[in-house]
Parts: structure tokens; sequence; C-alpha cells
């Protein structure tokens, strides 16, 4: 045969056809297994929209052994950092001897260690809230190639994921000559693009990811004590504009991501500044809880063609502590200081039920679908139904005599619980969830 046939109809050889033809099915394949991957992976701070919601297959019908069972335990020092899932790898942290912070990376299936990286960071926070230990607090970020964590000095520390060599390192407190934080760095990183936003420095921060110089610092304080955040910001898009909401410990704002221009800004009552929870927003909603205050949402409206006005649609006399609420169905799910659980309705923040007995002091809490999971503190996890009315209990499991303080980290089939002196790996079974 002499030159490449031509099917009628083809433009194109057979044999050039049959390769591209290939070329596109191994691309629609990989695209394909990237998407499943990165719902299996758990990134940053509840989650991979850091909003605490899981897209993936259903949980199984409960939480017994046989739907739920423990595929690897490890031993470590004690933190508060919840764990940072990738496709092959979990990342967790420790404080180790009361002098420095370690971070970990374990082959996600069988708890194999992986690399460790250790830096001096030890200190130890006021009296009145040494109860919960003096460890490290903040959750780790990752976003494919760099892990970027912030240990309790106020040091931010980027290393690259695959070996833990460091790729820079960030003291605020040398650099910017802000005082070390009373309580630690609490507030978890969050990773947009090329930036990276924290609230460290007493303030909100953005650095380039790549080289952690610092772009700009915002609704900075100098006080060590009560300027110190507790709050994790968030990226959302409120009346048609992209910004960055957080929480100080005095107030709820907006910010230009680019140049950290507050665009809004509303006080918010706490108790000794016990503003803690992560802001969650809900289409134009922001809702907040505080120690000491009230529960309350927001809507943010334009004013001219630059300007917003906050309008508070409601309030509702409980008061969040440490749990950021999720939502389903429009509605929140909040665990509340005095350790009831409320369930909220969006619109008119309006109670639909309250809990009459309460359960730890912190819960985590992700949703999936119609189900929430929530880790109490005490090592117990419960999984219930979104039901606005009453609180639907499936199914409540004890599966940690350590206490729970870190976030949980679903993802995919397997779910991993940073106990204070441990990390386990646990595997859902019958994902349809019959």
């Amino acid at each position: 045969m002499g030159g490449a046939a031509v099917e009628p109809g083809w433009q194109l050889p057979i044999g050039e056809f049959v390769l591209r033809s290939q070329m596109i099915l191994r691309f629609a394949a990989l695209c394909i297994l990237a998407a499943e991957l990165g719902a299996a992976e758990w990134p940053q701070w509840r989650g991979p929209d850091r909003d605490g919601q899981v897209r993936g297959a259903p949980w199984p019908a409960d939480l017994k052994p046989g739907h739920l069972d423990r595929q690897w335990r490890l031993p470590l020092g004690p933190s508060y950092s919840g764990p940072i899932v990738a496709a092959d790898r979990v990342f967790t942290t420790e404080s180790k001897d009361k002098e420095s912070e370690v971070v970990h990376a374990f082959d996600r299936a069988t708890g194999q260690p992986l690399w460790r990286q250790e830096w001096t960071g030890a200190m130890k926070v006021p009296f009145f809230a040494r109860s919960n230990g003096d460890w490290i607090r903040s959750t780790p970020a990752y976003d494919g190639e760099t892990l970027f964590v912030a240990g309790m000095r106020d040091v931010l520390v980027a290393l690259e994921a695959r070996t833990g060599a460091v790729r820079w390192r960030k003291d605020f407190v040398a650099e910017l000559k802000t005082p070390v934080p009373a309580f630690g760095n609490v507030s978890s990183p969050l990773v947009a693009g090329e930036a990276l936003y924290v609230q460290s420095a007493g303030a909100v921060v953005r650095l380039d990811k790549r080289t952690g110089q610092v772009i700009w610092r915002a609704l900075g304080s100098d006080d060590a004590m009560n300027g110190s955040p507790f709050s994790s910001p968030v990226l959302a898009t409120l009346a048609g504009r992209r910004q960055l909401v957080a929480q100080t410990r005095t107030d709820l704002a907006g910010l230009d991501p680019e140049t950290g221009a507050v665009l809004w800004s509303q006080g918010i009552e706490a108790f000794r500044g016990m503003n803690i929870l992560t802001p969650v927003v809900v289409g134009e909603r922001i809702f907040t809880s505080a120690y000491g205050g009230k529960t309350r949402a927001f809507e943010l409206q334009p004013r001219g063609p630059n300007g917003f006005t906050l309008k508070e649609t409601w309030q509702f006399k409980a008061q969040g502590y440490m749990s950021t609420p999720v939502w389903v169905g429009g509605h929140a799910y909040l665990h509340l200081r005095n350790q009831r659980v409320l369930c909220l309705d969006l619109a008119s923040g309006a109670e639909r039920w309250t809990t009459p007995d309460g359960f730890g002091k912190y819960w985590s809490l992700v949703a999936n679908g119609n189900h929430l999971l929530a880790l109490d503190e005490r090592g117990e996890l419960l999984l219930f139904r979104a039901n606005t009315d009453k609180f639907d209990l499936v199914d409540r499991r004890k599966i940690s005599e350590s206490d729970t303080w870190a976030h949980v980290a679903p993802a995919g089939d397997q779910l991993f619980i940073r106990e204070l002196d441990g990390l386990s790996a646990w595997k859902w079974h019958d994902p349809a969830g019959k």
C-alpha cells in the first residue's frame, strides 16, 4: 500500500486519527483521575473549599466496625493541627519536648514515615488557657507542591511536599517587630493562586507563596494579648466583588485580596475578644457567633460605585465558641458555648431545635449531602442527619481514648483523626451507604 488510506468523510488519515483518539481518551482519563484525587484530598482547614463540605460518595449507614475500621495508628507528640491529606500522603504536626515543632509526612495507605522537618518553636500560653495545652494549633495548607505551616511563635514555614525541604521561612516577630502572640499562632493559612493569606503578626497578612514576601498587612494590632487573631480567613464573592472575609478579636471585615484595603467592617461583641470560629459565607450571607456575644447573620449590599453597606439580617441569643458551623439545606448546625447543638434557619434566624443535653467542649464538623459527622474533643465520633425537626442521631462511637481537638479530615473512603498523642487512619466501607 502506498500513501495513507483516507476513509470517505474523514479529514485525517486513519493512523493519525487513531493516535489522536487515544491521546484524547488518555487525557480524559487523566482529567477524571485528577478530579477523583482532588475529591479525595483534604488540603486545608475545613477541606477543599474551606466550608466543611465533603463532595464524594455517601458515608455508610453507621459507624460500627465493618463500616468504619482503623487501618493504622502512629504515636506522636501533642498537636491541635488538623491532618492534611494529599493523594498519596498525609501531613501532621507535633510539639516535641516543649522545645520544638515537628512536621511529619506519612504514606497515606500504610502510615509509613516519609520525611520529617523540625524547628525550635516552643512557648507557654497564659495560665487560664493552659489546661488545653501549649502545643501547636494552626492547621497547615497544601497547594499540591508546598505545605505551609504556621508555628506557635508566629513563624510561617513553606516545605517542599515531596521531601520536606524548607523553601522559605518567615519569622513575623523578627521581621515585622510584632510581639509573640500570647496564645500562639492559631490561624490556619489559606492558599489562593499565587497568594498565601494568614492571620499572623496581629493582623491579616498576604504573602507571595513562592517567596514568602509580605505583600500587605491589614487590620493590624500590636497587642500580644488582645490583638492576636483566633479565626481564619475565607475567600468569597459578596455583592459582586471577590473579597477576603476575616474576623479579628473585635471585628468582622471584608478586604480587597489584592491590596488589603478594608472594604467594610463590623464590630463583633465577644468576651475578652473570643471571636474564634471561622466566618461562614453562604450566598450573600455572612454568619458568625462569639463567646460572650450572639449568633448573627449579615448581608452585604453595594453602595455607589465602590462602597458597601453591611446589613444585619438577624441575631440569635445563643453563643458559639470554638466550633465553626456547617450549612445544609439552608440551615446552620452549630455547637455552642454551653456544649449543646443548635439548628438555625439561614433566612430568618429562627431556631429549629436545640439539643436538651450537651456534648463536649468542642466539635469539628463536616457535612456530606444530608449527613453530618462531628468529632467531639473527648474522642467520640457522631453521625447525624440534617433534620430540621430534631437532632437526628444515627450513630456514635468512641474512637480514641485520647483527646481529639484537631479538625477531622475525611478524604475519599478514609477518615484521618489527629489524636492528642497520635495519628490514626480509618477506612469507610459500603460507600453507597446501604
